[in-house]
């Protein structure tokens, strides 16, 4: 492999070439992070000549971020922040992304952003959970015209298994930390999603909604 380039800001080290490398940038994740440290890593970014893109980034951090630079965009439901020098590339193939209720949209509109961003056309479906399972099956000959589907889940976790018992295209299942008692936290819910009887089911960690929108981008690239 080739020397690869970064840029040593001390406190974070910049990988440059991640995106020739890998096909998806370097995504900043805002937790933890002060608004100096951001700004100084979308900064040094930008001046690279790359797209800026960070994560997780609370109200808080954005107004501060945006008053610093007001080229940068908030985009709240994603919970996701961009600076960009160049447009993202024109979305592509189809990538759905549904939830089964209404409290899992933070992480199926980060999946839904971060796929989006990476170049997939992406349908929402939300609110269609297994306690009203009608509404899942008059949406079900929209969600097979995509390449990949990726199912957001709390509580029980039942719908991924339920979608990909329907479907032959490739299913993400992505638990939230959504439920009362035992399902509090996302454990009952992924540890379900482990267990399921629908082969091939693909599962990310708990609140994992960037990891399952790359991993629908790469399969929608696949597919086009």
């Amino acid at each position: 492999m080739s020397e690869q380039r970064e840029r040593d800001l001390g406190f974070a080290r910049i990988d440059l070439d991640r995106e020739q490398r890998c096909g998806v940038p370097e995504v900043i994740y805002a937790p933890g992070k002060t608004v100096e440290q951001l700004l100084g890593i979308m900064q040094a970014t930008h001046a690279e000549g790359h797209n800026c893109w960070a994560s997780r980034v609370s109200p808080e951090q954005a107004g501060a971020v945006c008053a610093a630079l007001p080229d940068a965009v908030y985009h709240a439901a994603a919970r996701a922040l961009t600076l960009d020098i160049t447009p993202p590339p024109p979305p592509t193939g189809l990538v759905a992304v549904i939830c089964g209720g209404t409290s899992d949209l933070p992480v199926a509109e980060e999946a839904a952003f971060t796929a989006t961003r990476l170049g997939a056309a992406v349908v929402r479906e939300y609110d269609i959970g297994v306690a009203g399972l009608h509404r899942l099956l008059t949406r079900l000959e929209r969600l097979q015209q995509a390449n990949v589907i990726v199912v957001v889940a709390g509580m029980e976790g039942a719908l991924p298994s339920v979608v990909a018992g329907l479907v032959p295209q490739p299913v993400i299942a992505v638990p939230t930390s959504v439920g009362y008692g035992v399902g509090e936290g996302g454990r009952a819910a992924l540890q379900a999603m482990l267990s399921s009887c629908a082969a091939g089911l693909l599962v990310t960690n708990i609140d994992n909604g960037f990891g399952a929108g790359v991993a629908a981008a790469r399969i929608n690239r696949l597919a086009c």
